[in-house]
């Protein structure tokens, strides 16, 4: 059964994201290739979400259309009731600037700055007057207050992604997009980033939207949903 019919119960005033109808292909070598087709999404305010699948199958494709990264060749994408493709680059940044964060694998930080600036930076871009405040504030609920002055190369890779944690919820985003968080973390260090993940969700009744192969990491979420042959599938609780 079809997305669309798994959810048509929901009520859309209550989404904060939703693709419809969306597709997605690629010209390559080979010839074109067909990566998304009619695919349809609801996405609630203050939901847990996992998509899972196969490497290759479109996860991180499919994370890129849906936070306005990239552009669907057919259907559409709106956040909070508002088009992606009615906005212009510029606009479409600045969405993203103010009501998206992202966590991923490789951590993203900026290594010549240390993990006080890495968070503080994109408040100060925001325009935050309390930016140093904030920063200071979100390494601390991380464990990181003593390592404020770190770079990360002075850091482990669990402390590097804490600060990536740390920066994502500084800038309070209606939606958290996580794309294989604890990919390159050891499993015990994983286990705590994932719990720290998802204690400061919950306080900060942040959208969380996780793009996992990691079935433990998926069973997190309130919902799983499973992309395989370009589909999107309800997975069983």
């Amino acid at each position: 059964m079809e997305i669309r019919d798994r959810m048509s119960h929901l009520n859309h005033e209550t989404s904060l994201i939703e693709a419809q109808d969306v597709a997605k292909s690629f010209r390559t070598q080979a010839g074109q290739v067909q990566l998304f087709r009619d695919l349809d999404l609801r996405i609630e305010r203050g939901e847990s979400l996992a998509i899972i699948g196969r490497s290759g199958a479109g996860k991180s494709t499919l994370l890129s259309l849906l936070a306005g990264l990239d552009t669907p060749t057919d259907g559409r994408i709106l956040f909070d009731g508002q088009s992606l493709d009615a906005l212009d680059d510029a606009a479409r940044a600045d969405l993203r600037l103010k009501q998206i964060s992202f966590i991923f694998q490789s951590f993203h930080l900026l290594p010549e700055l240390n993990a006080l600036d890495n968070v503080r930076l994109p408040l100060e871009i925001q325009g935050r007057q309390d930016a140093d405040q904030q920063a200071r504030h979100w390494l601390e609920q991380v464990g990181l207050g003593d390592r404020l002055d770190h770079y990360p190369a002075q850091l482990s890779g669990g402390e590097q992604q804490r600060v990536a944690i740390a920066r994502a919820f500084a800038t309070e985003p209606k939606v958290l997009f996580a794309d294989e968080p604890t990919g390159n973390l050891d499993d015990d260090t994983g286990h705590q980033i994932i719990e720290q993940l998802f204690r400061l969700n919950a306080e900060a009744d942040t959208t969380l939207v996780l793009i996992t192969h990691d079935s433990d990491l998926a069973a997190r979420c309130a919902r799983r949903l499973h992309l395989h042959n370009g589909r999107l599938e309800e997975v069983a609780a």
